[in-house]
C-alpha cells in the first residue's frame, strides 16, 4: 500500500517508508538532548559560519526545540495536509533567522549522520533512504516557501 498526496512534489514517500521513519524516530526520542548535542556538532564541522547564528541561543533549548520539530514533522506524515502548510510557515521563518538555501544540504546532512551515530545498526540503508526522502520533500517544501520555486 502507498500513500500519495498530490502535495508535496508527488510525496514520493511510500507507506513502509512512512513507517520506517517513525519507528526509528521513537527509537531516538529516548536519547534526544543526545542526539540534538550530535546534530550541532556535526552541523557546525561540517559549516563553521552557521555557529554564529546560534550565538545568543541556549543550545539546550536549541536542541529542545529541533527534536520537537521534528517529532512533529515525523508524527506529521500521517496527515500532509496539516503538515505542509506547517512547515512552509517555518521555511519562511527560517528566512529571519538567516538561512539560505544552500543550508538545508548541510541540516541534511548533519541530520542523516546523527541519526546514523544515534541508531546504530538499527540505522539501516532502507532506514536511511527513508529519511533522506522525508527530510529531502519536506526541506523543498521550506525552499519553496522561502525562496519561490527552484
Amino acid at each position: 500500500m502507498s500513500e500519495k498526496s498530490s502535495h508535496p512534489s508527488d510525496h514520493p514517500l511510500t507507506y513502509a517508508q512512512k513507517v520506517l521513519v517513525q519507528e526509528s524516530w521513537e527509537k531516538v526520542k529516548p536519547i534526544q538532548d543526545t542526539a540534538a548535542g550530535l546534530f550541532y556538532g556535526k552541523l557546525f564541522e561540517l559549516d563553521p559560519n552557521l555557529r554564529p547564528m546560534f550565538a545568543n541561543s541556549d543550545m539546550k533549548e536549541q536542541g529542545k526545540k529541533l527534536m520537537t520539530m521534528i517529532g512533529f514533522a515525523v508524527k506529521g506524515l500521517d496527515s500532509l495536509g496539516e503538515l505542509v502548510p506547517a512547515v512552509q510557515s517555518l521555511g519562511k521563518r527560517h528566512i529571519g533567522y538567516g538561512v539560505e538555501a544552500s543550508h538545508y544540504d548541510t541540516v541534511g546532512s548533519a541530520l542523516l549522520d546523527t541519526l546514523e551515530k544515534g541508531l546504530g545498526g538499527d540505522f539501516t540503508s532502507e532506514t536511511k533512504e527513508a529519511w533522506t526522502i522525508t527530510y529531502t520533500t519536506l526541506a523543498s517544501v521550506m525552499k519553496e516557501a522561502s525562496y519561490g520555486a527552484a
